[in-house]
C-alpha cells in the first residue's frame, strides 16, 4: 500500500467539516462552503431557537404562578403546533410557486448540492433551503402534531422549578435548564424544520422519512420516566433514574453526533431480536418479517404461560411449545404445502428453494411427534412425582446436574477433537495431518465422522431430556408461579431445544454455583432458576462478545503498529491507546453491554461505540442484491454440493459452535466462500453465502494469499511435525476448521506454446476439420430426422424424393469455351450421377432416368432479363414445372452474368435409397455461394471412406437390415454432405490452401470469420454456423489431444474422441451463455482458448468438474461486524467513496478489502448471494 494514500481526499475533507456540526446540532447549515446573505444564516437561528421562546412562554407564566405545570405544558405544545403548521405550509407554498428547472448533471453531485442562489429573505429559494419540507402529506400533520407534544412535554421536563426539587441545587438548575432546551430544539429543529444527516445511519435511503423521528423518540423516553416518576411515588429506584437521565438527556447531541445511539429502524429490531434471544430463548432469525412473527408468538407464549393456573398445565405448556417453536416450522410448512399440490398434479414440485430439497418425510414427522410425545412425559411425570422442595448435593435434581456435567464435558472433547484446532491455538493430533490427498484424507476422517454421529446422538437426544428433568424437578414451578417464573422458565424450556449446547452449559454453571454456594445468598434467594438461567445466559452471551472485542482491538493496534507506510500517523494513536488502556476498556465493555459493534474508524485505532443493530448488520433482505457478473456461475453451481458438505460439517461439530451471527470463509484456488450463519435451532441451521469476485486486485490478491498461508500452516503438515503444534497465526482474525469436499470446478491453465504454433499440426488441422465437419453434420441431420420422425410421417414412402442438387459447375470464372454460361439442354445433359467427381463423364443418350428429371421445357434467356428460381417450402412435387422455375423476368435492367453464376438452373436428383432423406440435409443449406470450380477443388478433401464409416456407426435404424450400407452408397446424399462441408471449410478458410495461422485460429475459435460470400451465405443459417464453430473448436481440442497424448490410429479411436467432446466436453468461449448452462449443467470438462498479450502466448483454460477440497475457516465476528460499521459510517455519512481509500486497502491480519467485498451491496460488491438456506442438522 503507497503511503500516499489519504483517509479523506481534501474535498471530503471540508465536507466532513460542513457536516458535522450540521449534525450535532440537529439540521442548522451554518457553515455553507460559500458566501450567502446573512439572512440565511438569522433565519436559521430564529427558527432553531422557536421551541424554546414557545416554551419559554409557558415556563414564564408557571414561575410566575399564573398556570399550572399541565396547564403551561398544554399551551406551549399548542403554540407549537401551530407554528409547525405554518411552517410546514409555508415550504408547501413555495414548492409549489417555484419552477422546477432543470440542470445538466454536474461531474461533483455534491458541490452542487451546496450551490443556491438567493434573492430575497422571503424567496422561493431561500424557502426551499431553510425548510426543504416533506414528501408526503400525511407526514406533514404527523411531524408537525409530534412537534407540538414534544415541545409541551419538553417544556413540562424542564420546568425549574421541578429541576431544582429533584436536585436542590439553583446551579445545577440552570446548567440543565439552559442545555436541557438546546438538545430539545434540536429534536424540534429535525422534525419540522431540515433533518439532520444522522451519523447513525441504518438505511441507505430513508424512503418514509424515518430519521426525523429520531431525536424525538429518546426525549420522549427520557420524558416518559419522568412522567412515570411524577405519578408513581415512593419508588427510589425511579427518581435515581430520573436524576442520571435528566444529567444525560443534555448530553444527547452529542450521541447522536457519536453514532451511539441507533435509528427507529435499528432500534426497533434489535430490541426483538434481544428479546427474543436472551429473554424468550429464541434465535435471531432471517428475515424481518420471520423476527417479528416468532417475537410475538414467543411473547405471548410467555405471557399465557402466566395465567395458566395449574402448574402442571404450566409445565405442559412450556415443554411443548418450546419445542414447537425451536422446530423451523415455516420451512416444514411451506415444504409440506407444495409437497401437497405436487401430489396433487401428479408432479414433483419445482419451485422449492434450495435448501428444501430433501423434503420432510414422514419419517421425520414421525420423529418429532415421538419427540414431543416423550418429552411431555417425562416433564409431567418428573414434576408431579420426583419434583423435590430445595436443591441439595443428594437431591434428584443434584443428580441429574451431575449428570449434566458429563454431559457437557464429552461433548466439548467431542466437538473440539472434529477440528483442526483445539482453542485455536493447539493442533488437534486426531485431526489428519495432510489433506492435499482427498481420498487419504477422507478415509482418515472416516473415523472422526463416526465420532461425530456420537455427538450428534447425545446432543440432540441425551441431553434434552436429560435438561428437562432437571427443570422438572425445579421447586420454583411448584408453589404460585410470578411473571419471573413465567418468563424464565419459558425461555429455559425452550433454550434446551433452541439451542442446546448453550443451554446445557447455562444449566451447569446455574446447577455448580447453587451446590457451591450458601442458600441465603442473594442470587439463591431472591432469584428463581429461570431468570438465574437468563442472567447466566446473557453473561455468556457478553462475555464472549468482550473477548471477541478485544482480540479485535488488540489486532487492529498491532496491524497499526506494524504498517510501514503509516507508522509515524498511527504511533500516536497506538501510544495513545496504550496510555489511556482503561478509556479503551470502558468503551470495549460499553459496546459489549448494548451489544453493538467496536467501530474502529477509518479501520485505525480511534474507536467508537457504534449504534446497536441486528446481528444480520444489514437492513436489506438476504440474498436480493449482489453484483452478478460472468464469474458468478460458479458459485450458483457449487452451492448445492457445499450446503451438504456444511451439513455434514455442521453435524460433526467441525465448524465449531453455531451461533446466529457466525462468518467463516471458505478457499478453493481463486474462490473464495463468505458464510454466515442466521439463525439456528433444533436439527435445523439458516445460512447464507456469499461468494467474492475472481478477479483479483492487488489487495484482493494479497490477503488472498496470506488466507492461503494460514489454510497451509494448518492443513499441511508433515508425517513428522510435533503431535500438538501451535497456530502460527492466532492473531490474525481467521481460524481454520476442517475441510470440506464438495464437487467444484477445478481451473487449470495451460501455454499452447509449441502445440497451437507447431507446423505439423497445423498442417493436420484442415484434414481434421473436414472430418469432424462431417462428423457434427451427419449427427445433426440424424438427431433432426429422429425429432421430426414423430411429428412428420414421409408420405411416399418406398418411392424415390425429389431434392434440389446445388449446381457445382452452373458456371466457371474462365471465359474458355468449356466455361462459358449456358444454359441449353445439351449442357444439361452433361449432368451425371458423379457431379463432383474427378473427371467429366460422357454424355449418353437415356442415361440416368431413374435419377435425373429434366424439365422438358426450359425458357431461354433473353439479354436484359435476369434469370430466376423458385422453390416452394411444399412438396416439389405439387408443383408444375413452370411454377418451379421462371426463366424470364421482364423489365428489370441488365446485369452481368457472372454475378448470376451462383444463382443458375438448378436439376432435381432421387435418392437411390429411399431412407436417404431422412438423413438429408436441410433444403436451406443446398444453395450455392461458392464458386463451382473451387468447389471442384475442395471436393477432393472430402473424405469419403470416414463420411461412410460416419454413417454406419449411427444407431438410428437398429431394426432394420442394411439400411445404413445402403444409405453410405447413395452418392447423391454424399453429395449433398460434399456441398455442404466444402462450404463451411471454405467460410473458415475463404478457400486459402495455405496453412492456418495462430491467429487465425484464434480469431475463428472467438466466432470472427473472414469475410467471404460463404460467410454471408453462413450468416442467414444460424444453426449451420453454430455447427461450423463448434466443429472448428472440436478440431482444436482434437490437435491439442493428439500433440499431448500422441497421434489417432484409426477411425474408431477418432469417433470416440469426437463422442467423448460431444457429451463430456463444452468447447467455446467464457463470455458465452452457453458456457454458464454448461457449468450449470455440470458438464465434466470445458474448454477455451486465449491469449496472453503481455507473454505473447496462448493460452488454454480447462474446467474439470470434480470432488475436491475446500478450505473453511472461523472469522472473528467482531471484526467482521466492526469493519462493516466503519464501511457503513464512511460511506453513508462521511460519502468516502474513493477506491483507493485506506481502509479498503489490503491488510492480511485483519482481511480488510475481503471484508468489505463481503458487506451487502451498495456498500459492498459480492458477485454471488444465496437466499437463506436451511440446512437439516440430522
Amino acid at each position: 500500500m503507497s503511503p500516499d494514500v489519504p483517509l479523506l481526499n481534501d474535498y471530503k475533507k471540508d465536507f466532513l467539516l460542513k457536516r458535522f456540526p450540521q449534525t450535532v446540532l440537529g439540521g442548522p447549515r451554518l457553515r455553507l462552503g460559500y458566501c450567502a446573505p446573512p439572512y440565511i444564516y438569522i433565519n436559521q437561528i430564529v427558527l432553531f431557537l422557536m421551541p424554546w421562546v414557545l416554551g419559554g412562554i409557558g415556563t414564564l407564566l408557571y414561575q410566575l404562578g399564573i398556570l399550572e405545570d399541565y396547564y403551561t405544558a398544554a399551551l406551549s405544545g399548542g403554540l407549537m403546533l401551530f407554528t409547525a403548521f405554518v411552517i410546514q405550509f409555508t415550504s408547501l407554498y413555495a414548492r409549489n410557486k417555484s419552477s422546477t428547472v432543470e440542470r445538466m448533471l454536474s461531474t461533483d453531485i455534491l458541490a452542487e448540492e451546496d450551490e443556491h442562489e438567493f434573492t430575497s429573505c422571503t424567496g422561493a429559494e431561500t424557502i426551499k433551503f431553510l425548510i426543504p419540507g416533506k414528501k408526503y402529506t400525511a407526514n406533514m400533520v404527523f411531524h408537525s402534531v409530534l412537534a407540538g407534544l414534544l415541545c409541551g412535554l419538553g417544556t413540562w421536563y424542564l420546568l425549574p422549578n421541578r429541576i431544582t426539587l429533584l436536585y436542590g441545587s439553583a446551579g445545577g438548575t440552570v446548567l440543565l435548564f439552559f442545555f436541557g432546551w438546546i438538545t430539545l430544539c434540536t429534536g424540534e429543529y429535525s422534525l419540522i424544520v431540515n433533518t439532520a444527516v444522522e451519523t447513525a445511519t441504518f438505511q441507505t435511503q430513508d424512503t418514509y422519512e424515518i430519521i426525523p423521528l429520531m431525536r424525538p423518540l429518546y426525549i420522549f423516553f427520557f420524558v416518559s420516566i419522568d412522567l412515570a416518576y411524577r405519578f408513581m411515588v415512593n419508588i427510589p429506584a425511579l427518581e435515581q433514574m430520573n436524576q442520571i437521565l435528566h444529567i444525560l438527556f443534555i448530553f444527547l447531541p452529542f450521541l447522536w453526533a457519536l453514532g451511539i445511539l441507533p435509528p427507529p429502524d435499528a432500534l426497533f429490531l434489535w430490541s426483538m431480536e434481544q428479546v427474543l434471544a436472551f429473554g424468550l430463548g429464541g434465535s435471531s432469525m432471517s428475515t424481518h418479517l420471520r423476527l417479528l412473527i416468532m417475537f410475538i408468538i414467543s411473547a405471548g407464549t410467555a405471557v399465557t404461560s402466566y395465567f395458566i393456573p395449574s402448574t402442571v398445565g404450566v409445565v405442559l405448556f412450556m415443554t411443548g411449545l418450546g419445542f414447537l417453536l425451536s422446530l423451523n416450522l415455516s420451512e416444514m410448512g411451506f415444504v409440506f404445502k407444495h409437497s401437497v399440490i405436487g401430489h396433487r398434479v401428479g408432479i414433483k414440485s419445482k419451485t422449492l428453494p434450495l435448501g428444501s430439497e430433501k423434503q420432510f418425510s414422514w419419517k421425520e414427522c414421525l420423529f418429532y411427534v415421538i419427540i414431543l410425545v416423550l418429552a411431555l412425559l417425562e416433564s409431567i411425570l418428573l414434576h408431579h412425582f420426583a419434583c423435590c422442595s430445595q436443591i441439595s448435593k443428594t437431591s434428584s435434581q443434584a443428580i441429574v446436574g451431575y449428570v449434566l456435567m458429563i454431559l457437557l464435558i464429552v461433548l466439548w472433547i467431542l466437538r473440539e477433537i472434529q477440528s483442526v484446532y483445539i482453542f485455536g491455538i493447539f493442533r488437534n493430533p486426531f485431526y489428519p495431518k495432510d489433506v492435499q490427498t482427498m481420498t487419504l484424507f477422507l478415509k482418515k476422517q472416516a473415523r472422526l465422522m463416526k465420532i461425530g454421529v456420537v455427538r450428534r446422538i447425545l446432543l440432540n437426544l441425551v441431553s434434552p431430556f436429560a435438561m428437562i428433568a432437571f427443570l422438572s424437578l425445579d421447586s420454583s414451578l411448584q408453589g404460585l408461579h410470578s411473571l419471573p417464573v413465567s418468563i424464565g422458565f419459558t425461555r429455559a424450556f425452550r433454550m434446551v431445544w433452541q439451542n442446546t449446547e448453550n443451554a446445557l452449559l447455562e444449566i451447569v454453571i446455574v446447577s455448580t454455583v447453587h451446590l457451591l454456594t450458601s442458600i441465603d445468598t442473594w442470587w439463591n434467594r431472591s432469584l428463581n432458576t429461570g431468570i438465574r438461567l437468563l442472567l447466566v445466559g446473557i453473561m455468556r452471551d457478553r462475555l464472549i462478545q468482550f473477548i471477541s472485542k478485544l482480540q479485535f482491538a488488540v489486532a487492529v493496534l498491532f496491524a497499526s503498529w506494524t504498517d510501514k507506510n503509516r507508522r509515524q500517523s498511527t504511533t500516536t494513536l497506538c501510544v495513545l491507546n496504550i496510555v489511556f488502556c482503561p478509556f479503551l476498556l470502558v468503551f470495549i465493555v460499553f459496546s459489549t453491554l448494548l451489544s453493538s459493534p467496536l467501530l474502529p474508524l477509518f479501520t485505525l485505532p480511534l474507536f467508537l461505540v457504534g449504534f446497536p443493530r441486528p446481528v444480520r448488520t444489514w437492513p436489506g433482505v438476504v440474498g436480493t442484491a449482489a453484483s452478478v457478473c460472468a464469474d458468478s456461475v460458479y458459485y450458483y453451481q457449487m452451492i448445492p454440493s457445499l450446503t451438504a458438505a456444511l451439513q455434514s460439517a455442521m453435524v460433526a461439530g467441525s465448524l465449531g459452535l453455531l451461533l446466529p451471527g457466525s462468518h467463516y470463509l471458505g478457499r478453493f484456488q481463486d474462490r473464495l466462500m463468505w458464510i454466515m450463519i442466521l439463525e439456528c435451532g433444533y436439527t435445523y441451521c439458516c445460512i447464507n453465502i456469499k461468494g467474492l469476485e475472481l478477479q483479483e486486485t492487488s489487495c484482493h490478491t494479497a490477503e488472498a494469499r496470506r488466507v492461503d498461508e494460514v489454510f497451509e500452516g494448518a492443513f499441511v503438515q508433515e508425517e513428522c511435525a510435533k503431535i500438538c503444534s501451535i497456530n502460527r497465526h492466532f492473531g490474525n482474525v481467521l481460524t481454520p476448521c476442517t475441510v470440506l469436499p464438495v464437487k467444484i470446478y477445478s481451473d487449470a491453465r495451460n501455454v499452447l506454446s509449441g502445440i497451437i504454433d507447431s507446423r505439423d499440426n497445423l498442417r493436420e488441422f484442415k484434414g481434421d476439420l473436414v472430418k469432424v465437419l462431417v462428423w457434427i453434420l451427419v449427427q445433426y441431420c440424424s438427431r433432426r430426422s429422429s425429432m421430426q420422425e414423430n411429428v412428420q410421417k414421409t408420405e411416399n414412402k418406398g418411392k424415390a424424393s425429389l431434392i434440389i442438387l446445388p449446381g457445382l459447375n452452373t458456371s466457371p470464372q474462365t471465359k474458355s469455351p468449356e466455361d462459358t454460361v449456358s444454359l441449353n439442354s445439351e449442357i444439361l445433359d452433361d449432368w451425371s450421377d458423379d457431379v463432383l467427381g474427378d473427371e467429366p463423364t460422357p454424355k449418353k443418350e437415356n442415361e440416368g432416368k431413374d435419377q435425373l428429371r429434366v424439365l422438358q421445357s426450359i425458357n431461354l434467356p433473353l439479354p436484359g432479363s435476369v434469370e430466376s428460381q423458385m422453390v416452394g417450402d411444399r412438396s416439389l412435387g405439387k408443383f408444375t414445372e413452370n411454377s418451379l422455375y421462371k426463366a424470364v423476368i421482364l423489365g428489370y435492367p441488365a446485369i452481368d452474368k457472372g454475378a448470376q453464376e451462383d444463382t443458375a438452373y438448378v436439376p432435381l436428383m432421387e435418392f437411390s435409397c429411399s431412407h436417404s432423406h431422412l438423413l438429408s440435409v436441410p433444403e436451406e443449406w443446398r444453395s450455392n455461394c461458392v464458386p463451382s470450380s473451387k468447389m471442384k477443388e475442395m471436393s477432393l478433401l472430402f473424405p469419403e471412406d470416414w463420411y461412410q464409416f460416419v454413417l454406419r456407426q449411427l444407431e438410428c435404424f437398429p431394426s432394420e437390415g442394411n439400411v445404413l450400407e445402403e444409405i453410405a452408397k447413395d452418392r447423391v446424399l454424399k453429395d449433398f454432405y460434399v456441398h455442404a462441408v466444402m462450404t463451411c471449410y471454405f467460410s473458415l478458410f475463404c478457400g486459402d490452401n495455405m496453412d492456418p495461422s495462430p491467429g487465425h485460429i484464434l480469431r475463428v475459435f472467438n466466432g470472427v470469420l473472414p469475410w467471404s460470400l460463404a460467410l454471408d451465405w453462413m450468416t442467414e443459417k444460424p444453426e449451420l454456423f453454430q455447427l461450423t464453430l463448434k466443429a472448428f473448436r472440436y478440431t482444436l481440442k482434437l490437435m491439442i489431444d493428439k500433440a499431448s497424448l500422441g497421434p489417432i490410429e484409426d477411425f474408431k479411436e477418432l469417433t470416440n474422441y469426437l463422442e467423448e467432446y460431444e457429451s463430456n466436453w463444452y468447447i467455446g468461449l467464457v463470455s458465452d451463455e452457453k458456457w454458464k448452462e454448461a457449468v450449470l449443467q455440470e458438464k465434466p470438462y470445458l474448454f477455451s482458448l486465449g491469449y496472453d498479450p503481455n507473454m505473447g502466448v496462448y493460452t488454454g483454460r480447462v474446467l474439470t468438474l470434480q470432488e475436491l477440497l475446500i478450505q473453511v475457516g472461523k472469522l472473528n465476528a467482531e471484526a467482521v461486524r466492526g469493519q462493516w460499521a466503519n464501511l457503513s459510517w464512511e460511506l453513508l455519512y462521511a460519502t468516502n467513496d474513493d477506491e483507493e481509500r485506506y481502509s479498503i486497502q489490503a491488510h492480511p491480519l485483519f482481511l480488510r478489502n475481503l471484508t468489505v467485498q463481503a458487506a451487502d451491496p451498495p456498500l459492498g460488491y459480492p458477485i454471488y448471494s444465496s437466499k437463506p438456506l436451511h440446512i437439516h442438522l440430522y
